[in-house]
């Protein structure tokens, strides 16, 4: 078995780590560091949580251990994504370098550009940015990056999805050529292998972990949700995050819920608040004191829930985070990975679960088909709520129970009747109790139904021909309602036979 000793690393560097309580190397430093002491540069392609920060700050560290960095011009430049990972890239650093003269300066958003320009004038050996506030220093002519002799990129595939790509092609082309370059990434899409191809010579490619994986250690879950009104889709949802936190109990000793977006992060975290859970946001709209705060407080064991975006999803190491809840279905597959990656660290075991509404059924099968895999379904943890076309039927039978029976002499029920496609006028079926109407002995007279309120028919109308009024009538359906008028006659125009009773047409 592979250990630290065995890696030819600087004496002092390995002292550090094996006061840290490291003594045998993760498969991907195993693999990285050699390759890297041997001033080669490096592709590491690994999933998250597997030590990769190690795998490229012990080399560095060893190397740059002799010389002495000149004003303005770091020897090594470590990128990074969020302002939360530079931090913690540079913990890893003061943690490493404890036993060595090495200068490093964090560049990052958030904080005064002066005391920055301080650290970067004394001259610095390691220098940890994101790639915006590195280039608001060179274009202000406080920075030169020619004396870069090391180069690291870590977390590429976030570069991609923060829009970074241009700004790291942009830093690749201020730094020499002759530079050691050591490239780290979880997937390798299309243009992340575009810039591996025309800024790293002959890398030598380590991987330790099929592309996009999940830790074996983390029992993953999936709870289905069917909202049983739109406008209640979120109360529910959030009371199923709520049940779920409740159904783990102890086990749950802490948990980082994950949100898509960043107002539903502050949702969440006053949600959880008002109903008694220790919960705080974290994103990218907060100051970056407050941030600090937050992820410090979490580390601590001071908060218990940490309501996140995908700000905190990409390389933060949590050592003893116990679940990840998914409030959203991510969008992107590989941010799943990301997402849950932040449990079951370093050997530790680990759940995640996600809440997936019906809308959010073709992402989750992009994930399941990313990893692999058929992640499990659980149960609702909330009672059962009845669909929503049981709720319209029993609506539907209540109403009918309570409807009056409507009269039989009212315009709209016992008016016309018309059939699909057909706009025939038909005498009114009178009910089996109602007396027959009285037809008339001597010239046709227009059929009438009495109405509802007034005991004297209304008179016929006569100032519209027969055709006119059958035309409005059509176009009426054609508009697919009763324009509610009565017709209560033909005129003169009726025709004998229509006059005539049942009984008399048969004899006739």
């Amino acid at each position: 078995m592979t250990t630290f000793s065995d890696l030819n690393l600087n004496p002092k560097v390995l002292k550090a780590v094996q006061e840290a309580g490291y003594e045998t190397p993760t498969p991907i430093q195993a693999d990285a560091i050699p390759p890297a002491l041997e001033g080669r540069d490096v592709l590491g392609i690994a999933q998250t949580g597997t030590g990769k920060t190690a795998g490229f700050t012990l080399p560095m560290l060893s190397l740059l251990a002799r010389g002495r960095a000149r004003a303005r011009m770091p020897r090594s430049l470590v990128l990074c994504p969020t302002r939360e990972l530079a931090a913690q890239v540079a913990e890893s650093f003061d943690t490493y370098s404890k036993y060595l003269k090495l200068t490093k300066a964090l560049l990052i958003g958030g904080v005064s550009f002066k005391e920055q320009d301080k650290l970067i004038d004394k001259g610095v050996d390691v220098l940890i940015a994101t790639p915006g506030r590195l280039l608001d220093h060179f274009e202000r002519g406080k920075l030169l990056l020619t004396g870069v002799q090391i180069m690291v990129v870590d977390e590429a595939d976030r570069m991609l999805d923060m829009g970074f790509i241009p700004d790291i092609e942009r830093i690749f082309s201020l730094t020499p050529f002759t530079r050691q370059t050591l490239f780290f990434s979880a997937t390798m899409a299309p243009e992340i292998e575009r810039i591996t191809n025309t800024f790293l010579q002959s890398p030598v490619r380590v991987e330790v972990a099929r592309q996009a994986t999940a830790s074996e250690t983390i029992d993953q879950h999936v709870v289905m949700i069917k909202p049983s009104r739109r406008e209640r889709a979120d109360s529910e949802k959030r009371d199923t995050l709520r049940a779920i936190i409740d159904a783990e109990g102890e086990a749950c000793t802490n948990a980082i819920i994950f949100c898509n977006r960043k107002i539903d992060v502050d949702v969440v975290a006053k949600s959880l608040g008002k109903h008694g859970y220790d919960a705080a946001p974290i994103h990218g709209d907060l100051e970056q004191s407050q941030r600090t705060r937050t992820l410090d407080g979490f580390r601590a064991g001071e908060l218990r829930f940490l309501v996140a975006s995908d700000v905190a999803a990409r390389g933060l190491d949590v050592p003893a985070v116990s679940h990840v809840i998914n409030y959203d279905v991510p969008g992107h597959p590989e941010d799943y990975v990301h997402r849950i990656g932040r449990t079951g660290r370093a050997g530790r075991a680990g759940k995640a679960i996600t809440i997936c509404n019906p809308r959010d059924e073709k992402a989750l099968a992009a994930i399941e088909a990313l990893i692999q895999k058929t992640i499990p379904r659980l149960a609702d943890p909330t009672a059962p709520r009845p669909a929503q076309d049981e709720l319209d039927a029993a609506l539907a039978d209540d109403h009918s129970a309570a409807k009056p029976e409507r009269s039989s002499n009212t315009g709209r029920s016992r008016g016309i009747s018309r059939s699909r496609g057909s706009s025939r006028r038909k005498t009114d079926a009178a009910p089996d109790t109602a007396p027959e109407p009285v037809i008339a002995e001597t010239a046709p007279a227009p059929i009438t139904a009495p109405p509802a309120t007034d005991e004297r028919p209304p008179a016929p109308r006569q100032d519209t021909p027969p055709v006119e009024r059958k035309e409005r009538h059509t176009r009426g359906g054609d508009r697919g309602g009763d324009t509610g008028a009565r017709v209560v006659g033909m005129g003169d125009h009726v025709p004998g036979f229509i006059a005539l009773s049942l009984d008399e047409r048969r004899t006739g």
